[in-house]
Order: structure tokens, then C-alpha cells, then sequence
């Protein structure tokens, strides 16, 4: 499937809008703040591509593995569509090692056996040079294997649990020293929580991020967990929850509800009277995506724990955010896994030009110290552990479905996939 896929419509082909687009497609690359890579003459086919990949003289295929369908395809889409944007605005600036990328696109469908059954499709049948996809850590961990089997390359963009690390994956997204962590101390020193109410899907990131949360909050911030709740993927029923959430009176009841789900938790806590005006809430699982669903009148006065928000003030972020809205309509919205989609194919393009290659090995080892200056999040920098370096931030929702940032790290944290004391 080529870039005019199922997010193009009739006003993109206009001559106006492809004119708009391509005046905002030569900016993004020095706003990361990569280096700019010229090629005389385009490296052949045979130096750059030595074990079988689709690369040709003038094309290079990258597969894209999302839910576009399910209940993780509101969290998702937004993945789809940012990294549908950075490969568009880097074929306007004559591709990677001058050759344009195009996409097959596969869909995971909340499903994963499924991802694991497409990604083997992608990497063994169509032989794509890199793959940009998955969301939850369910779907990274069914196609882990694939990819290490077949010495595949995956970006991964969504802030996750941790306690992982492959030569095949780069991680975009935060881990938990980055995002759990430091929000649990935020709500401790700020908030002054004493009392955790632990609610999650039951899936592994939602589990284990709780394990993780439980062993900060007992042993390093001496409080209390008073609660720790589950629901399959897809729940629209939280009634039994709200009369638990109410006899704990926890001081912060902890969200890892994902996907669909998020619409009915929120308002059933707001029809329970469980309204910030009497009870913190702080989440790692809501972005600006899922409160298109939610509604931001549902979800205003709550915190999200992430690394990116939409109404960051920096010029980057305004060109990032003027040129998604350019492309996917003025009401898209643009939420931390979104943006960490965006910076994959910027990262992959980097390494291969400093590799000279797409061959895998050749990109992992060019990868090490990458660094995206002025990203729209502020600088990153990918470590050797293949995670990023990120500031951590505390968005405090808002009717509008925006998020008011009320805290951030005084600097970007080191990624720690395995921290001491916590696996």
C-alpha cells in the first residue's frame, strides 16, 4: 500500500494542499536537529542493501503494524497517521540514501496473534527494511520473537513497563523510571498522596507497571496501596468499581485503563460523583487521542504522566502540530504515542544515512547517541539501551481535551529498561 492510502482524501489532492504540504515537509529535518545528508550520486543498490531487503534503485518498503480496527484503534490511529506524515515530509526531502520510502500497511486489529501472524508476513513475504507499529506491550511481545528470528527492525512508540531490551527493537516511547516513577513522586511530593487506589486492563502493561508502581509507593514513598482492580481489554463496566473507589477514599486513585475502555471509565466516574474537584486522579494511559473519546469535560482536572503533550510551547512542536493539522483536518488531535510515532522514521532515516545502509546490523550499530535536538518534545537522544533519553511531564487535563503541563523533570531522564530493586 502507497502513501495516497485510507487517511488521503479529496482535499489532499488538490494542488493548494500539496503545496502546503510540501512547504512544511522541508522544515521538520533541521527541527529535529539532524544532521542534513546529501548524496551526489545515489549509493547502488548492491552497497546498500546486502541480505535481501525490499530495496530497490529509486524505493526502499517499511511495513506499518497498528490496530486500525478493535478497541486500541482510538489510542492508534494517531500512530498511523504521525508516522504516515514523517515518511510523506522525508520523501518530499528525496527520501533515505536517495531513495523514496513507500509503505505496506497491515492491521493488527487489537488482536495478537494477529500482530504476531502480520509482522511475520511483513518481514518473511514483503521484506520491509524497517517496521514502524504495535502499541500495547500484548502486541510487542507477540512479535518479539518474529522479529529476533528474522533479525527484523521495529520502532516502537508507546510508553510501556520496561524490564526489556532488544537488538531488533527501539523503544520511543518512555519506560517506568521515566514515566511511573517520577509521576508517583510528583504525587507524593506535590499531591501529597499517602493512599494509592491501582486500577488497570488486564494485560501486561497495566500489571506490571502496577507491580512496579506498588514497590515505589510501599517501599520508597512509605504510603499505601488500598486497591488494585483489573478488566479485560474492551470493559465498559466499572458501576462495581466506583462503590470500591469510594469505600477506599484512596488520596490518588492510579489509571492504567486503555483504549475504548477510557470512554466509559471516565464517565461512569464522573456519573459516580468521582470528580477532580474531590478526588486526584493520575493516568499513564490518557493522551489527547483517547480524550477525543472520553470528552474533555470528562477528564478535566485529572493528570496524565507522559513526555509529550500538544500545547507544549516550543517553535518545533507549533511546525510539528501545524503540519499534522494540515494534513489530517483542524480538529485532529496529537497525543504523546502519537508524537513518539513521528520520531521513528526521523531515527531510522538518520542511522541508515550514517550507516550507508539499510542492512540491520549496519543500522543498529549507527544508531548509538543519535540525537534529536529540537524534537517537538524538546531534545532526545537515543541511548545504547535503544530507549530515549526524555524530560518526564505532568499534564493536568482541560475542557478542551488539552492538557495544562504543571510539572516537568528539570532535564531529560536516562532511560532504565531494568531499574535496580524493581524487576
Amino acid at each position: 500500500m502507497s502513501a495516497d492510502d485510507q487517511f488521503d482524501d479529496e482535499r489532499m489532492a488538490s494542488p493548494l494542499r500539496r503545496r502546503l504540504l510540501g512547504g512544511l515537509a522541508a522544515a521538520p529535518l533541521m527541527a529535529l536537529g539532524l544532521p542534513r545528508t546529501s548524496f551526489a550520486q545515489v549509493p547502488p543498490t548492491a552497497k546498500v542493501n546486502t541480505t535481501g531487503l525490499a530495496v530497490t534503485d529509486t524505493t526502499v518498503t517499511v511495513g506499518q503494524l497498528h490496530s486500525a480496527t478493535g478497541t486500541m484503534a482510538i489510542s492508534e490511529t494517531g500512530s498511523i497517521q504521525a508516522e504516515r506524515l514523517a515518511i510523506e515530509q522525508i520523501n518530499a526531502m528525496g527520501g533515505v540514501l536517495g531513495r523514496k520510502i513507500n509503505i505496506i500497511q497491515e492491521d493488527g486489529a487489537s488482536d495478537w496473534p494477529t500482530y504476531a501472524e502480520k509482522s511475520k508476513k511483513l518481514l518473511e513475504n514483503d521484506h520491509v527494511a524497517a517496521v514502524f507499529g504495535c502499541w500495547t506491550s500484548a502486541s510487542r511481545k507477540a512479535v518479539l520473537p518474529v522479529f529476533e528470528k528474522d533479525n527484523g527492525l521495529l520502532y516502537y512508540p508507546t510508553f510501556y513497563e520496561g524490564l526489556e531490551q532488544s537488538k531488533n527493537v527501539f523503544y520511543t516511547g518512555q519506560e517506568a523510571t521515566q514515566q511511573i516513577l517520577w509521576a508517583l513522586d510528583w504525587a507524593s511530593n506535590t499531591k501529597k498522596a499517602k493512599t494509592f487506589f491501582l486500577i488497570g486492563s488486564d494485560y501486561i502493561w497495566p500489571r506490571t507497571s502496577n507491580k512496579i508502581a506498588r514497590r515505589h509507593i510501599e517501599q520508597h514513598l512509605h504510603a499505601k496501596v488500598v486497591g488494585e482492580e483489573y478488566y479485560p481489554l474492551g470493559t465498559t463496566e466499572f458501576n462495581s468499581l466506583m462503590n470500591k473507589i469510594k469505600l477506599a477514599r484512596p488520596d490518588c486513585i492510579f489509571a492504567t485503563v486503555v483504549g475504548g475502555s477510557n470512554v466509559a471509565f471516565y464517565k461512569q466516574l464522573k456519573a459516580a460523583g468521582i470528580t477532580p474537584q474531590k478526588q486526584f486522579l493520575l493516568t499513564l494511559s490518557v493522551t489527547e487521542d483517547e480524550v477525543l473519546g472520553i470528552g474533555g469535560e470528562n477528564f478535566a482536572g485529572f493528570y496524565s504522566s507522559m513526555k509529550y503533550f500538544q500545547s507544549l510551547d516550543n517553535d518545533n512542536n507549533k511546525k510539528f502540530v501545524s503540519a499534522f493539522k494540515a494534513r489530517y483536518g483542524a480538529k485532529s488531535v496529537i497525543g504523546d504515542v502519537t508524537q513518539a510515532a513521528y520520531l521513528g522514521p526521523w531515527i531510522w532515516k538518520a542511522a541508515c544515512e550514517r550507516a550507508g545502509s539499510f542492512d540491520v546490523n549496519k543500522v543498529v550499530a549507527a544508531s548509538k547517541d543519535i540525537e534529536l535536538a529540537n524534537a517537538p518534545q524538546g531534545y532526545a537522544k537515543v541511548d545504547a539501551n535503544h530507549h530515549l533519553w526524555s524530560r518526564s511531564l505532568i499534564g493536568e487535563g482541560q475542557a478542551d481535551g488539552q492538557f495544562k503541563v504543571v510539572a516537568s523533570s528539570p532535564e531529560p531522564i536516562h532511560p532504565d529498561p531494568f531499574p535496580k530493586g524493581y524487576m
